[in-house]
Order: structure tokens, then C-alpha cells, then sequence
């Protein structure tokens, strides 16, 4: 693929070095601040730190493994559906994530767990870190194809950092509620990347919109994330029916079963570990399927005419909706706790409201503030990170070659099309 010889040699040099100076630096952090907890720490194994239930290593090491999935094989291949950048969206997947585990491990274990001048780990900082990298992926979702690797892993940095802040602030200093991550995770993520793809809209990509669809295999990759139970399966319903609904002939549109039939999970998030009923967590999936679906077909194309988002994967349909759909549905459900609905499971779910220092009605309100506060975060970090990726020495793609894998990896294939013709070479990228 013809191209400058000093961009050639920027790229060459770009990915690697940035790579080695972030572990390196990460590595030499790690050395001086984390240690293991005592649950983990194999030093302490004489005292009974060993395979039983009351141990939280081996007790929530199952779930820690549904989540480490979901971040290294869930978010990879359900972005796999463009055509010519599958190589792409599941290595930049891995890449993202790989370093995001290790930065946000230190990021959240200064807020978190850190006393006796160190930082100790175990299997809850592992699961929060995964859920970072979550929102990380999440934000690459909505620039997907439009940037390279390296200006990818300082979005990262940038985004751990305030993904830890905000999420900081909202557990622990207004006491916010938020299991599933309807907010913390989802909207936090989707916000952010709405607001960074704005500020890298690019007005001549219909040069690469032909790549932008997607292919037979890439679509079944793409369903491999699609999991199921009471809000998922309604949603899933959902949005079948108003997929076909929507469409003049009938027929189901793959993007949507993708994507919006897992608005489900997110939707219930917040309210998760709250006294959601099961019809409760129907009704909130149909919900959030239904407007998911409507999204793709008749938000996404007013996003980026109207306010020049251009959101390569839906992340405002599948994250960013139905997160705030289920924020406000964490909020009406606080308003409703009280002892008679919750006994002695009140003290674990609200225990300001347990302990009398806070009503439902205020707790219900920090619940509405918190959204705000994740929202503000979020587009502020996405508008500061979209300016760092905006300088000129960082790499992209120009116009005419987004999405396409040709330019970050060995394609097979690659050089007999080189013989019938290059991919051509544009002027630089037309971010405004």
C-alpha cells in the first residue's frame, strides 16, 4: 500500500515505542506501590488463605471470569462486523484492554485500596479494572476505524484516569448505587466517545464509506456477545419486532440484533441489586430494546448530520440510552425502597438509608446527580482527549483508508491486491 516514507517510518516508530515506555512505566509502578491483599498473598497461606468459600479469591473468581470474557472476546468480535477491519477491532481490543488492566489497577487502587504506603490487589480490583477497560472499549467502539493504535492507548490513559475519578466520586462520596455499571460503565463510556468522535469528525469519510458495511462472516463473529436472562430475553424480543417493524419489507436488520438485543443488560445495571421485580426487569428490556432499535435506524443518521458525531458502532444506542434509561430507573427504584420491601437486605443494598442518615427520597436524588456527574465527566475528558488525538504528529488513517486493516496489519491477500492496484494515498486527515 503506497504511502509517504516519513509517515511509513512515524508508524513504525509511533506503536512500539509507546507501547514499551507504557509498560515499562507501568511495570516500575507496579514494583514500588502493588502488593498482594491478604487473600491472595501466598505468604500468608499457614493462616487458612486457601481453596474455601470464605476466601473472596476462589469465591468470586468465577465471576471474574464471565467479566474477563466478556472485555477480551465479548467487545472484539461484537465490533468485528465491518468488513475489511476485523484484524483491527479484535487486536486493538486486546491491546486496549491488556494495558488498561494495569493502569487502571493503579489508577483505582489510589483511590480505593491503597494504606500502608501500597496498593493491594486481589480479585476486586481485578474485576474493577476489567470493568474500565469496559468503558475504555466502549468509547473505541465510537471512533472505531477512524484512528491508529497509538493515539487508541492515550485515549486509554487519559480515560482510566477520570473513568476512576468519576467513579470515585460517585461510590464513595455521594454514595451512589450502581452494581451493573448502568453509569459508571456504560454511559460514562458512550459519553465519552460520543464527544471525542465529535471533536475528530472527519466531513470527506463518505470516502471510506464503502468499507463500512459489513459481510456475511462478520456478522456471525458479531453475535458471539449476545447472552441472555430476564432483561436480555426481553429485549431480544423487542427488538426483533420492532426490526421488522421498521423496515418496509419485513426483514431483519443484523445490526440490530447485535447490538440493540443486549441493551437489556445494560438498562438494569444501576438497579440490579435493588428490589427490581422480574416483571420489572421486563418491562425495563423491552424498554430498552425498543429504543435501542429506533436509535440505529432513526438517531444514528441525525447524530451525524445534525451534530457531527459520527458513531462508527451505536455505542449511543446499545451504551449511551439505555444507560441513562437505566439511571433513571435506578433512580425511581430508590425512591421506592423501604424496610417493609427490602428487611434486612436494606442494610447491604442502601445502608445510609438503613442507618437513617438518608431518606429514599434523597438517596433517589444522589441517584439523579450522579448521572449528571457521569455525564459532565465524561464530555469533558471526551472534548480533552479528542483535542490530544487531534495533534498533528499522532497517526491516522487519511479519509479514503478508514476501516481498513491494511494499514495497521499483514492482511493475507494484501499483495495481490497490491498487484492490481494500491489503496490510494489521500491528503491528510480533514478532522474539523
Amino acid at each position: 500500500m503506497a504511502e509517504s516514507p516519513r509517515r511509513a517510518a512515524g508508524r513504525r516508530l509511533q506503536l512500539p515505542l509507546l507501547c514499551l515506555l507504557l509498560q515499562g512505566a507501568t511495570a516500575i509502578l507496579f514494583a514500588v506501590f502493588v502488593r498482594y491483599n491478604h487473600e491472595t498473598d501466598a505468604a500468608l497461606w499457614h493462616w487458612g488463605n486457601r481453596s474455601n468459600s470464605d476466601n473472596e479469591f476462589y469465591f468470586r473468581y468465577p465471576s471474574f471470569q464471565d467479566v474477563h470474557t466478556m472485555v477480551f472476546i465479548g467487545f472484539g468480535f461484537l465490533m468485528a462486523f465491518l468488513q475489511r477491519y476485523g484484524f483491527s477491532s479484535v487486536g486493538f481490543t486486546f491491546l486496549l484492554a491488556a494495558f488498561t488492566l494495569q493502569w487502571s489497577t493503579l489508577v483505582q487502587g489510589f483511590f480505593h485500596s491503597f494504606h500502608g504506603g501500597h496498593i493491594h490487589v486481589g480479585l476486586e480490583s481485578m474485576i474493577n479494572a476489567d470493568f474500565c477497560a469496559g468503558a475504555v472499549l466502549i468509547s473505541f467502539g465510537a471512533i472505531l476505524g477512524k484512528t491508529g493504535p497509538a493515539p487508541l492507548l492515550l485515549m486509554a490513559l487519559l480515560e482510566a484516569v477520570l473513568f476512576g475519578t468519576n467513579e470515585f466520586v460517585l461510590l464513595r462520596l455521594l454514595g451512589v448505587k450502581d452494581a451493573g455499571g448502568s453509569m459508571t460503565i456504560h454511559t460514562f463510556g458512550a459519553y465519552f466517545g460520543l464527544v471525542l468522535s465529535r471533536v475528530l469528525y472527519r466531513p470527506r469519510l463518505e470516502k471510506s464509506k464503502h468499507r463500512q458495511g459489513s459481510v456475511y462472516h462478520s456478522d456471525l463473529f458479531a453475535m458471539i456477545a449476545l447472552t441472555t436472562y430476564y432483561s436480555l430475553s426481553a429485549s431480544t424480543l423487542s427488538t426483533f419486532a420492532v426490526s421488522a417493524l421498521i423496515r418496509g419489507d419485513g426483514r431483519l436488520d443484523m445490526v440490530h440484533i447485535q447490538n440493540a438485543a443486549l441493551a437489556g443488560g445494560v438498562v438494569v445495571g444501576t438497579s440490579g441489586e435493588m428490589m427490581l421485580t422480574p416483571f420489572g426487569a421486563l418491562a425495563a428490556g423491552f424498554l430498552a430494546g425498543t429504543v435501542s432499535t429506533l436509535g440505529y435506524k432513526f438517531f444514528t443518521p441525525v447524530l451525524e448530520s445534525k451534530f457531527k458525531v459520527q458513531d462508527t458502532c451505536g455505542v449511543h444506542n446499545l451504551h449511551g440510552m439505555p444507560g441513562v434509561l437505566g439511571a433513571l430507573l435506578g433512580v425511581l427504584v430508590a425512591g421506592l425502597a423501604t424496610h417493609e420491601a427490602y428487611g434486612d437486605g436494606l442494610e447491604s443494598v442502601f445502608p445510609l438509608i438503613a442507618d437513617s442518615q438518608r431518606s429514599a427520597t434523597s438517596q433517589a436524588m444522589h441517584q439523579l446527580f450522579g448521572l449528571f456527574v457521569t455525564l459532565t465527566i465524561a464530555s469533558v475528558g471526551g472534548g480533552l482527549a479528542g483535542l490530544l488525538l487531534r495533534l498533528p504528529f499522532l497517526d491516522a488513517p487519511a479519509d479514503s483508508q478508514c476501516y481498513e486493516d491494511q494499514i495497521y496489519w499483514e492482511v493475507p491477500g494484501e499483495h495481490e491486491d497490491e498487484a492490481q492496484g494500491p489503496l490510494r494515498t489521500e491528503e491528510p486527515d480533514t478532522q474539523a
